[in-house]
């Protein structure tokens, strides 16, 4: 009997073990795909409806916060990508967007993800409202976070920004700037704490892009979204697929009020605005950020 017993629990132990050894933001292994010629560098963690994420400028796979994915990931399956030529990848990064998110439908039928919900940061937001638009059967959701709608924005970047973006590497205090508030004495220990996390995982910054030439192929496919000569905004207003549009109130590079005057005319979004923040909101508020998006996904459809 007490063998039979102790066998029990070890066959319980072995069957559960594939659960606790899942992977977390942290552990997660780098697969590559090629996609049109490019070896492109992705990772996978979490089981559930599949949501894609795609990043800030200069953004890596790296630099994400990994509190935010990993509750993601505990009712999603979460994949995050490094764009052409960034990070891990191979390529080149186009300066189109409707291009960068060409390959981002590209990337997801490769590996065999084909429809998701796709949630974009910033330059990753201009990415995802694309993709929404060109390819509207395949993304169920869409979640922007940090960014702006198409077309010129009432409230512009602002200098204090652009000088901390474009330097080479970034510290916490340009951080502070970049991300949060930095008069904000909460939003800084926000800071601190969501860089101690991405910057646990070693070599972060060699992958960070920073040569000037990768910088104005960013700024160019934003500049062009921004100019909107193909009408995206009043497509934006009239689509069905559910938006959610997470902001901090002390953006100084794409303002949330930006939306204000699309409130009254989108058709199926909502809007989280959250206070003494800045651009990167759902860093301030992983574990918040991740719960009011997978509620959002669950509770709202086409």
């Amino acid at each position: 009997m007490k063998t039979a017993f102790l066998g029990s629990l070890l066959m319980a132990a072995t069957l559960a073990s594939p659960a606790l050894a899942q992977d977390t933001a942290a552990t997660a292994e780098t697969r590559y795909v090629q996609v049109n010629g490019d070896r492109i560098a992705y990772r996978r963690i979490g089981t559930g409806s599949p949501i894609v994420l795609a990043n800030r400028m200069r953004g890596t796979l790296d630099t994400w916060d990994p509190r935010f994915l990993d509750t993601l990931a505990r009712h999603h399956t979460v994949i995050t990508f490094d764009y052409p030529g960034v990070g891990y990848s191979r390529g080149t990064l186009p300066d189109d967007m409707g291009k960068v998110a060409a390959f981002v439908g590209d990337f997801t039928s490769v590996i065999k993800v084909d429809r998701f919900a796709m949630l974009g940061w910033s330059w990753g937001g201009f990415t995802t409202q694309t993709l929404l638009l060109d390819e509207p059967e395949r993304v169920t959701h869409a979640i922007l976070v940090g960014t702006n709608p198409p077309g010129p924005g009432q409230l512009p970047i602002q200098d204090v920004f652009i000088e901390r973006a474009l330097k080479p590497v970034n510290d916490l205090a340009d951080e502070e700037v970049l991300f949060f508030d930095p008069s904000s004495d909460f939003s800084r220990r926000m800071a601190k704490q969501s860089r101690d996390r991405i910057y646990a995982r070693p070599d972060v910054i060699s992958k960070i892009p920073h040569t000037m030439d990768m910088i104005q192929t960013y700024l160019k496919a934003a500049e062009a979204f921004g100019q909107d000569s193909t009408e995206r905004r009043a497509k934006l207003a009239q689509t069905r697929t559910p938006i959610f549009v997470i902001s901090g109130d002390r953006d100084t590079s794409t303002a949330g009020q930006n939306w204000f005057p699309l409130i009254g005319q989108m058709r199926n979004a909502q809007f989280v605005f959250y206070p003494e923040s800045g651009h990167g909101p759902q860093h301030q508020y992983p574990e918040l950020s991740a719960q009011y998006i997978s509620d959002f996904i669950a509770r709202t459809s086409k």
